[in-house]
């Protein structure tokens, strides 16, 4: 599968730990930045990456800042994003079955890197479950951007 990463400063060190589990899992992963740890918007990178992944569809994203959560909110803003915030397996699990996120934002100071880890692997591996959800998930597609 194909996927795109992105933090901030504060979730700088978690995006490169699970950039190298994804790939270690055998999924392609292009980082978009930042390169370095040095103070960045998170508004920046969640934006660039939420218009990489609705513009390859089939693509997902893996996004971190301090939270998890800023820098998910700037991945919503995209039209065709479904960025969620995961504090564990079962939000990560979920967030797939009932919503078919297509972007996973995760928080450094939040969760360990072994939570994160795990979070990611079930996000990755869980389908769509559709049927009652399917609707439900035409409407958020369906409101305003």
């Amino acid at each position: 599968m194909l996927l795109y990463a992105a933090s901030d400063h504060a979730g700088f060190a978690l995006k490169q730990a699970l950039v190298a589990h994804a790939r270690e899992l055998g999924h392609e992963v292009l980082d978009l930045g930042p390169e370095s740890p040095e103070r960045v918007d998170y508004p920046d990178f969640g934006a660039k990456l939420g218009r990489a992944v609705a513009a390859k569809p089939g693509s997902r994203g893996i996004l971190c800042c301090g939270s998890g959560i800023g820098i998910g909110i700037a991945a919503n803003k995209v039209p065709g994003i479904r960025a969620v915030t995961a504090w564990d397996e079962t939000s990560a699990r979920l967030s797939r079955q009932h919503n078919d996120a297509n972007v996973l934002a995760l928080g450094e100071r939040l969760i360990g890197p072994a939570v994160a880890l795990a979070a990611l692997e079930v996000w990755l591996s869980t389908e769509f479950e559709g049927g009652r959800h399917a609707g439900r998930v035409a409407k958020l597609d369906a409101l305003p951007g």
